[in-house]
């Protein structure tokens, strides 16, 4: 369960990438007019059009201001001072920096706190840096080809070899996770993330094997995913949690899910597992 070191991100290459362009690109993919931008940033449209044309350049605190209003990721907000000629104001500190100490304990006793249940943290790509001891129910029988070197989240859900098979819902689920990666590639414009989903995406999809017994009715709250373990159907609903504010991209790009049964049998059968009964 110990937190791992996450992959080093390559620096952005901001070379011949004005700000302006960059500031426009953010404010129409949050579909806000510059008007609408100049009013929630204390400006005038004049100078918000000035700024994206590349007539006037932004001060410091007015790049940082602008990113805020269009809520851009703590890592491309690094990129928009990078390329007003700025100082990068986030620091990235690896997770097994000394500094980060309080954090990875604090992850820690999190995901463990929440056994019998699954939950593990994940960072921008999807790779996997802690997991509790109920996470081992939904990677029962994964090979360790693909727990090696670093495992990733989408790949050992999706892979033809990984829990892809037991998923008893596997076209939602895996349109859910497609679905979600969309979402983050048009939020971080991530090469790296990119390259994951169209791998991913391009996996075959295994016939979903039926129950084998009626479905219950279970008025489900939220999508499930459903997973055979030990000849038992599971239900588990996800949450994601992110940080508050938070002031390193390496934090920023943490997420936790857990997993919460979805119906009565499922908690009991993980209480059972876990010895409580």
């Amino acid at each position: 369960m110990s937190l791992l070191a996450s992959a080093p991100t390559a620096p952005v290459d901001v070379t011949g990438k004005g700000v302006g362009p960059l500031l426009r690109a953010w404010r129409e993919r949050r579909r806000l007019s510059q008007l609408d931008l100049a009013l929630r940033a204390d400006s005038s449209a004049r100078h918000i059009s000035f700024i994206e044309t590349g007539r006037s350049r932004p001060s410091e605190e007015m790049v940082l201001r602008l990113a805020e209003q269009l809520d851009v990721p703590v890592r491309e907000r690094n990129t928009l001072l990078l390329a007003a000629g700025y100082a990068p104001r986030y620091p990235e500190t690896p997770l097994d920096d000394p500094a980060l100490d309080a954090l990875r304990d604090g992850l820690e006793r999190l995901i463990r706190g929440y056994e019998p249940y699954p939950a593990l943290v994940v960072d921008a790509g999807y790779t996997v840096v802690a997991a509790n001891r109920g996470t081992a129910l939904l990677l029962d029988g994964v090979p360790e080809e693909l727990m090696v070197p670093a495992p990733n989240a989408m790949r050992l859900t999706l892979h033809p070899r990984g829990m892809a098979p037991r998923i008893r819902n596997l076209r939602q689920w895996r349109g859910h996770l497609l679905a979600q990666m969309e979402r983050e590639i048009a939020l971080h414009r991530s090469d790296r993330l990119r390259a994951l989903y169209e791998e991913v995406a391009a996996y075959p999809v295994p016939e979903e094997p039926s129950d084998g017994e009626p479905a219950e009715s279970v008025p489900y709250f939220a999508l499930p995913l459903r997973i055979e373990h030990a000849g038992r159907i599971l239900s588990f609903v996800s949450s994601i949690s992110t940080f508050n504010t938070p002031m390193d991209v390496t934090v920023a790009e943490l997420a936790i899910e857990t997993f919460l049964p979805a119906d009565p049998a499922t908690a009991k059968y993980l209480h059972t597992q876990a010895g409580g009964g």
